[in-house]
């Protein structure tokens, strides 16, 4: 059965593959078809069947639309032939430097009877793939005389003949089992079957080549007549590219199948096993791109040991996590990387390819770019990195005129001095006080100059229980309205005609019925203040609430509650007749809140009164200004970093322009662009809400390690660590997301009092 479906796959793929190839022909036919004309005229004329002046005129135009068209055909053809297609930055593997995982390859390449791969090439991804580099400008492994093979134009090159280069991910090598890797490779050797087919690789060359054409027209930077031809030679490899992609796709999901039919007879029961390890592994690596190397790239530093890292995390994650305890038993096992003579020097090779694609860096190491070892990644790069932040954070603020905090060191810098600034001051209260606070001299000096700007009689005693309740939320019992915090004379929901202002009645030195109980109130404490007037109902609802009555128990009801004074809206309403109602209500029976939203008539008619920025965590005003500051500090320093890494790439380019030609031939050389990196960059640019929030971690990290002797750490799955005590922090960021979107330091000051840090104390900066 296996049998069969290999063989209908192959089958389905040169189908495919001859339906690419009948794309290319009719492009020829038609570059002929003009040609093709003026031949038919020229013979009839020399035969003296098309004679006359038409007959001329028609074999001059075909002639010359003949010529024309086979020197665009000509061009188009030689820059598709000669365009170097895309190739897949790579470390080349010599034989002699992994002669066992060269003879595990041709041993799995005999149990499935297909050609051996021409080349093994490690790549820093978990993937693995067959790729074909036999074009003469990629120096792919020639039959003879290697060092003239793009000598020649016009010389014949038989690139169907050598086998695809092997291309497996290095966290494969090390990560893997020797029989799982094994495994794993099997699918993949198995497509070097139908691609030695000649109608296959002749596809697979001619639509590399219209690809390769496509990206050669889109460079820039050319002159305006080379622009023109180069964009008529791209739509027409543009055209034939969507003609023939189709095809194209389903020729390889035929190689695919075949492949993987083939490969069900090696090791199909360690394949699925092995495929686990493929997931994990690809979680493992680029767990340890962003959360550890990345930090390192960032400062000017490469690990060199990146793979080995991949075991590093991958066995971590086995330890906390009990899904994976099973995967460390592998350990014990033969690594794959034992494969190779040695490890340590392709490690370090893919590292610094790793580096490049991800971030840019330079190709060899230097004084800005050097590599650095796991051992040394704690004192090297996270020390390094917190003390750079937390000196960029104190530059920031002392351009934003931020004073340093005083006291023996006020000229040094100080966690003190960024709690301080980030702290959100308290907002002054706006409503009464709460129902179980006692009003001072000052409430009651205040609350009488209320009255007597409003013209309502002055508040002489209370219940304490009902001291906010009298002057925020119950009825009013007199024909003024009652002094309330909630309805001053700039409140939108005061009344369009309020009552006249009236000279309030004179204050006596002391209360007359301070010491008696209310006559309204039977619960009411002999000790306590009480409202006095001589209006009061003896059930009035204002004295017979409890402190747990709500605003709502104290508001008439429905059909009681008629407005004294008519709606602006409604000037025919009659006024009401209660005596009890002498000031309109506001629009809902219950009094506004300081949470309450703004009325949704009051609100433009385009305003949402729950807008969805609001679900977004947002930060105090000072933080995101210093958050804006910072973003741009930065990008100054990143562009500044820019300009010096281009002139020093024009430099190594001019210098290098010499040996070009003697370089391109070796199968070593670069064969990518070094202006396009990096290729996959990691991580989008970081907000500004982010970027303070590491700043401010850097400098709390900064003064544990000066005043609390903490040390840097390097945590496997989630990078730079502080260790306090020899033990992980974990919970320090949700202190500082409080500090900066709410501005309360008082989690983080908590924090930093259990751990003994001295946020006073000068901290040491880059």
């Amino acid at each position: 059965m296996t049998g069969i479906g290999a063989e209908t796959g192959s089958q389905s793929a040169r189908a495919r593959a001859l339906a690419v190839l009948r794309v290319r022909s009719r492009a020829l036919a038609v570059a002929l078809l003009p040609a093709a004309a003026a031949v038919i005229l020229l013979a009839g004329g020399s035969t003296g069947q098309f004679v006359g002046e038409g007959w001329d005129i028609a074999r001059w135009v075909a002639g010359v639309l003949a010529v024309l068209v086979l020197a665009a055909a000509g061009v188009i053809a030689l820059v598709i032939a000669r365009a170097r297609p895309a190739v897949t930055p790579t470390v080349a593997i010599p034989e002699e430097s992994a002669p066992d995982l060269y003879r595990l390859v041709r041993d799995l390449a005999d149990r499935l009877d297909v050609p051996a791969p021409s080349a093994i090439a490690l790549t820093p991804d978990c993937d693995s793939w067959l790729e074909d580099r036999t074009h003469p400008a990629q120096g792919g492994p020639p039959p003879s005389g290697h060092a003239d093979e793009i000598a020649g134009v016009g010389r014949a090159h038989r690139r169907g003949s050598a086998a695809p280069v092997l291309v497996i991910g290095s966290p494969f090598l090390w990560w893997m089992r020797v029989g799982e890797l094994r495994a794993v490779l099997a699918p993949v050797v198995a497509g070097t079957g139908p691609s030695a087919h000649p109608d296959i690789a002749a596809a697979r060359r001619f639509v590399r080549g219209l690809d390769a054409a496509v990206a050669v027209t889109a460079t820039a930077g050319r002159d305006p007549v080379s622009r023109a031809v180069l964009a008529g030679i791209g739509s027409v490899a543009r055209m034939l590219l969507r003609g023939c992609r189709v095809h194209a796709a389903e020729m390889e999901r035929g190689v695919a199948a075949a492949a993987a039919e083939r490969a069900q007879a090696v090791d199909y029961g360690l394949r699925i096993v092995a495929q686990e390890q493929v997931g994990l592994a690809y979680a493992g690596w680029d767990r340890l791109l962003t959360r550890v190397a990345l930090p390192a790239w960032r400062m000017g530093r490469w690990p060199s040991r990146l793979d080995a890292g991949v075991v590093a995390a991958l066995t971590e994650l086995s330890r906390r996590d009990r899904l994976a305890e099973g995967f460390a038993s592998r350990l014990g096992e033969r690594p794959a990387c034992d494969l190779l003579e040695e490890p340590g020097v392709i490690d370090e090779a893919t590292s610094l390819l790793a580096a490049r694609l991800f971030h840019g860096g330079p190709a060899e190491a230097g004084p800005d770019w050097s590599p650095v070892d796991w051992q040394e990644y704690p004192d090297e790069v996270v020390d390094r990195k917190w003390r750079t932040d937390a000196a960029r954070l104190h530059r920031v603020l002392d351009a934003l005129g931020v004073r340093r905090t005083g006291g023996p060191h006020s000229d040094a810098p100080t966690l003190d001095r960024v709690l301080s600034h980030l702290t959100e001051p308290a907002p002054a209260p706006t409503y009464g006080p709460l129902p179980d606070q006692r009003p001072d001299d000052s409430r009651s000096r205040t609350t009488t100059a209320a009255d007597g700007a409003t013209g309502s009689p002055p508040v002489t005693g209370s219940s304490p229980s009902s001291d906010s309740h009298t002057a925020t939320d119950s009825p009013p019992l007199s024909d003024s309205p009652p002094p309330s915090d909630s309805q001053t004379p700039s409140d939108p929901q005061t009344p369009s005609d309020p009552q006249p202002v009236t000279d309030p009645p004179p204050v006596p030195d002391s209360p007359s019925t301070s010491d008696s109980p209310s006559a309204g109130d039977p619960h009411a404490a002999p000790d306590s203040p009480s409202t006095s007037d001589p209006q009061a109902a003896p059930d009035s609802p204002a004295l017979t609430h409890s402190p747990s009555t709500t605003p709502a128990d104290l508001a008439p009801p429905a059909d009681e509650a008629t407005p004294s004074h008519p709606p602006t809206n409604t000037p025919e309403a009659a006024p009401s007749q209660d005596p009890l109602s002498t000031q309109a209500p506001a629009p809902s029976q219950d009094p506004p809140s300081p949470q309450d939203p703004p009325p949704a008539q009051d609100l433009p008619p385009t305003q949402d009164p729950f807008p969805e920025e609001d679900l977004i965590p947002t930060t105090t005003a000072r933080s995101t200004t210093l958050a804006e500051r910072l973003s741009s500090e930065l990008a100054r320093e990143e562009a500044a970093q820019a300009a010096q890494a281009a002139r020093a790439a024009q430099a190594a380019t001019s210098a290098q322009a010499a040996d070009a030609r003697a370089t391109a031939s070796l199968p070593g050389a670069d064969l990518w662009d070094d202006g396009t990196l990096p290729l996959f960059p990691l991580q989008p640019p970081r907000s500004p809400r982010e970027l303070l929030a590491d700043h401010v971690t850097a400098m709390v990290c900064c003064a544990a390690m000066d005043t609390a002797g903490a040390k840097p750490g390097l945590d496997w799955l989630d990078g730079p660590s502080l260790m306090v005590a020899g033990e992980r922090s974990t919970d320090l960021t949700p202190k500082v997301l409080s500090l900066l979107e709410h501005g309360d330091p008082a989690p983080l000051r908590g924090w930093l009092t259990k751990t003994g840090i001295r946020p006073e104390k000068p901290v040491r900066l880059v």
